[in-house]
């Protein structure tokens, strides 16, 4: 997972967050606007609405925003999005998962498909590199949230099957369907965690060099940038001496 927690360093570092912010609240306004249309528009009745609230919160998506959102799920004249999969192949082999709602299945696949052969990649069928990910939910906490011990001791007691300390904080990995029971148990022994989300786990890394680095972060910027992108994933890995390379 060196290759997730690194993408998240250069996003911050590179000040990836304050530029994709409106986007992001798009993005997040989308899937609780989904999450509330396929299940009770009340958070409290529909964990999935819950998770993507309480994400949106967490970013300070504005409370009228999320209101919106809920509210346009009940509305006949409302979008109807459709989720979508896509996999492909970045530089040096990587495995790539794109994850997107749209309203237009044919722009969106057409957009993502240019946007792999424009970066050096190639989009492939469904299911042609997903096998090498985990479907699992993540719950993510500062270091400060407690040491090695205390986690793993308040994951098990919460329910979670793993976690990965180290001195960028603590992730916590559970069963899909047991996210929100976890995220919730959680929360009443450690308080309030930094990201709670579902996520593909790559079962192994691909270690990159500079330049299929470069090319690969490209590709995920700019898939990213699409308004129908919701969530960018692979299993790269880029060691420190690649990132001072990078400049983050």
């Amino acid at each position: 997972m060196a290759g997730h927690s690194k993408w998240a360093n250069i996003q911050h570092r590179k000040g990836r967050q304050d530029k994709l912010r409106s986007k992001l609240f798009s993005k997040l306004a989308k899937e609780i606007t989904v999450a509330a249309k396929m299940g009770d528009p009340d958070p409290d009745k529909n964990p999935r609405l819950r998770l993507a609230v309480k994400e949106a919160k967490k970013v300070s998506v504005p409370k009228d925003v999320i209101e919106r959102a809920i509210k346009k799920s009940t509305t006949t004249d409302g979008d109807n999005y459709d989720e979508i999969r896509y996999e492909g192949y970045g530089p040096a082999g990587v495995a790539v998962i794109v994850e997107a709602m749209t309203d237009n299945r044919n722009r969106t696949a057409s957009s993502v498909r240019s946007i792999f052969t424009k970066s050096g990649g190639n989009l492939a069928e469904t299911g042609a590199v997903s096998f090498m990910f985990d479907r699992v939910g993540e719950v993510v906490y500062p270091a400060a949230a407690g040491d090695a011990d205390a986690m793993m001791d308040a994951a098990i007691e919460a329910g979670g099957e793993d976690v990965e300390s180290s001195e960028e904080g603590h992730i916590i990995y559970c069963a899909p369907s047991d996210l929100n029971d976890v995220s919730t148990a959680l929360e009443v022994a450690l308080g309030e965690s930094e990201s709670t989300k579902l996520i593909w786990k790559p079962q192994t890394t691909t270690e990159l060099d500079f330049v299929a680095a470069e090319k690969l972060l490209r590709l995920i910027e700019t898939l990213e940038d699409d308004d129908d992108v919701q969530s960018v994933t692979t299993n790269f890995e880029i060691s420190d001496e690649v990132m001072a390379q990078l400049g983050v």
